[in-house]
């Protein structure tokens, strides 16, 4: 998925972004994500799933479950 939005503001270390086509929708992002982006820029900015590292998530915290499971 990818979104484009617009830089509206700087308030100190967050960049606050509107949604193109919706301008009521605004979201805050750190500004070292926005290196070279001004006040007014649009952006677009790509958004996936990382289906490998919520697998291994995953299976990390279910193995700590079933360690907890036996000490219990």
């Amino acid at each position: 998925m990818e979104i484009t939005a617009t830089l509206d503001r700087i308030e100190g270390e967050l960049a606050v972004l509107l949604l193109r086509g919706d301008a009521q929708i605004k979201f805050n992002l750190p500004v070292v994500f926005l290196a070279g982006i001004n006040e007014g820029d649009i952006v677009n900015i790509a958004i996936s799933k990382d289906v490998v590292a919520t697998d291994e998530a995953k299976e990390r915290v279910m193995s700590l479950i079933e360690k907890l499971k036996r000490k219990g």
